[in-house]
Formats: C-alpha cells, structure tokens, sequence
C-alpha cells in the first residue's frame, strides 16, 4: 500500500478529467476516507490550466467549513506544483446515477425524501455563501447502493462560487445537461441556477431522461435558453400532478418565476408527503416529514438545520390511539416526549389536571437530571395523535449544541409553568 503524506492510499475509485479519486485510510483519525489527485500535466494545461487550478483552490478553500448531514466534508488539502491532492469523507454507495436508468427507478417515496435532503444540503451552502453550480446525479453521493435505504452527500464544491470571497466569477463552468439558462448566458448567478439543476436532476429521477435532449451542446444550450421541457408526467404516467409542478417551477427559464428560497422548494417536497398521494403508509415516518414536523414547532426555534437532522436521526415517532395511555403515574422513565399532532390529557389519580396540544413538551423532568426519575402523572391520548419521543442516553450522546439547545428549551418550558402556576395561585 502506498502513502501520501500521512494518508495510505488504496485501490482507485473512479477517474475523471483532471483527477483520479482513491481509498485512503488515515491513521490518526482512525477512518476510510476519499483522496481525490489531480493531474499535474491537466494543471499546467496553457488552454485550460487557469480553470482547472481555480477549481482546485475553490474545493481546497472549503475543506472544514461546510458541516452539514448531507455535504460530503472536506477533511484536507495539499497544494504543490509536483503533487496536489483533496481528502474528503468516504461515501460507500456510489452516485444517483445509479437510478437514472429506466429498470432502476427509485420508489417515489424515495426519490423525494433524496431531493428534500438535498434542498436542506444546498440551503445550508447557501447561507454559508457558497453556490454549487455543478448539481446533478454523478456529485449526489449514496452511502448504500440500495434502493430503499441509506443516505446522500452532495459533492464535488469544485466549481462552487463563494459569494464572500470570490471577487470575479469563472463562466461557463459546469455540466451542460444541468446548467441553467442564465448559467449558460451570463456570469451573474445566485442560488436558483442551482434550483434549476435540482429541477433536472428530479427530472431524471423520475422519468430516466433529461428534460432537454440534442445532438450536440449547440442544439442543447439553445433549448435550455429557449424551450420549455414537457413535465415529467408525458413520460411517465404514475407521476403526480405535485410532482409534475414542483419539477416545472425548479425549472421556470426565467429564474423570477422559479422558486425564489430553497425554504419553498423543501416545503413543496413535504407537502407532497402530507398530501397522501405517494403510497406512503400514515404511520411510516420519512426523514422529509420528521425535518419539517421538528423544524415547524417553537421548542426547535434555536436549532440549527444539522441539529434537526440529528434529532431525525435518534428521535422515535409513533401515532398513538385515543385512550392510550402514554406515560403512567409512577412508572420509571428516561424518556421525554414532545405532541406533534392531536391532543393529550395530563391526569393524577383519575383526576384531570391539564391538556397538552400540538408543540408541547412533557416527562423532560426524567432526563433533565442524573439520577432515575419515577413519572409523576398519567399522560393520556383524548385523540388519536403523533408522539416524538427522545431517549436520555440519546439526548446524552447527542453534540454539545443540540444539547444544549435541548436544556435552553427546557428552561423555556419550565419557566413558562412556573408563570402559570404564580398566576393561578395569586388569582386564587
């Protein structure tokens, strides 16, 4: 096995037009990684050469910085004129090329929380100033090759734009099958030229071609600037009309009319789930509704997007029954809980003390301390209802922020009781 610097480097990956992409191990953090290397000959090109090593100082400059679920990080770079390499974290799946082709289309289900991640993924870029401009299917990671499971990365920041530190714009950069009409026309780009590759990539998904097809980029780049594509559902009659319509506004030529947030991308996508018409079982959670129903209650206010996904990640949701009985009085726990829907009855020896309602937290007192915590109420479903339940050793293991946010949130809660309860007793 070979080495490169403190890296060991083993078989190859894939290869494209300027670098090869290997499996690493490093040593001191104990974890496979990706060494992508590039080609000293492709960066002293006279032609291309100044692109070629603006990309590689683009991708090397945000190594550490985008931390997200569903970014692929950037762990290290080394920049030389023998020897120039990018490690990046190892995803195991391969790419959503995988399920572009006809006898390999993935579940509906599927294939909109895979979009619904990536919409969170370029938002949180997009805050952090930075426009990816190249998405499409060969830069979405998988982490499993499975149809039905495992997550997604974006990758491949190479072509990115940083809005904070980029004082000129490189044109023409990119894939043309994804670029947008403003991308192909002008250098002056902002996040919706990203809105519309995401658009394309859908589009893909969906039906196994892309919108636009030509004999040559010529033809191509004329379409895309001057045609509309016909929406995915001439291709493929099982699509739904919310997907027909989330795909053609991504994918608006004039960018005014496309969506203008990937806020409202993301909401779309969730409706679709809430709307019932994917097949999707009521009580099968996606990770695209567990996002939006955590993000949609004030106790979440002070997350982060990658504290959410955390929470998504070791949070159990469950639909209770009317009459069911959620905690008992006196019964250990290590548990909280927090009502996403419906409507709960707090009671003590049969006797009502209070109503919870949708975005209220209860049995936090068991978890809040160190020692074991016995229930001090019964909490009862009055209606059918969905219930986000957090374990203490989760919320123990979970990062220090999201921690911390989750006892800010229970101060608040706390605080607000204490109020109630001064308010009762002085009216008394």
């Amino acid at each position: 096995m070979e080495r490169l610097g403190k890296y060991e480097v083993g078989r190859k990956l894939g290869q494209g037009a300027t670098s090869s992409v290997y499996l690493g191990y490093d040593p001191f953090a104990r974890r496979d990684v990706a060494i992508k290397i590039f080609s000293p000959d492709v960066l002293r090109d006279e032609q291309n050469g100044r692109i070629f090593r603006h990309q590689l100082k683009t991708e090397a400059s945000l190594a550490g910085k985008l931390v997200h679920p569903h970014i692929a990080q950037i762990y290290d770079a080394f920049i030389s004129q023998e020897m120039s390499y990018i490690v990046m974290e190892y995803v195991a799946g391969g790419t959503l090329e995988t399920f572009c082709s006809v006898d390999n289309l993935l579940p509906l289900e599927r294939l909109v929380e895979t979009i619904f991640k990536c919409t969170r993924a370029l938002d949180y870029a997009c805050r952090m100033g930075v426009i990816h401009r190249d998405i499409k299917p060969a830069n979405i990671l998988l982490s499993s090759p499975m149809a039905g499971a495992g997550d997604i990365k974006i990758s491949d920041f190479g072509n990115a734009f940083q809005t904070t530190t980029d004082s000129t714009q490189v044109f023409g950069v990119g894939s043309p099958a994804y670029m947008s009409p403003e991308q192909l026309q002008t250098p002056e780009l902002d996040h919706r030229t990203d809105i519309w590759s995401l658009g394309v990539v859908m589009y893909q998904l969906l039906t196994a071609r892309l919108p636009f097809m030509a004999a040559n980029n010529y033809a191509l780049i004329n379409q895309i600037c001057n045609v509309d594509a016909p929406p995915p559902s001439s291709f493929r009659s099982d699509v739904p009309a919310g997907l027909d319509a989330i795909v053609m506004r991504a994918m608006k030529r004039d960018r005014t009319e496309r969506y203008g947030a990937w806020d409202e991308f993301s909401h779309d996508l969730a409706e679709v789930f809430r709307s019932g018409r994917l097949k999707t079982q009521p009580e099968n959670f996606a990770d695209t509704q567990k996002f939006e129903g955590l993000r949609s209650l004030a106790f979440f206010d002070r997350f982060t997007d990658p504290e959410i996904w955390e929470i998504v990640r070791f949070s159990r949701w469950e639909s209770v029954a009317a009459n069911a009985v959620i905690m008992a009085d006196g019964a250990p726990g290590d548990t909280f809980c927090l009502l996403f829907e419906g409507e709960l009855a707090v009671a003590k020896h049969g006797r009502t003390i209070s109503a919870l309602l949708p975005g209220e937290c209860f049995g936090e007192m068991a978890v809040i301390g160190h020692s074991g915590h016995v229930r001090s109420a019964d909490v009862i479903a009055r209606t059918p209802a969905k219930v986000i339940t957090v374990s203490g050793g989760a919320l123990r293991q979970a990062s220090n922020l999201c921690r911390m946010h989750f006892y800010e949130a229970f101060l608040d809660v706390l605080a607000g009781r204490l109020a109630l309860a001064n308010a009762w007793m002085s009216s008394a």
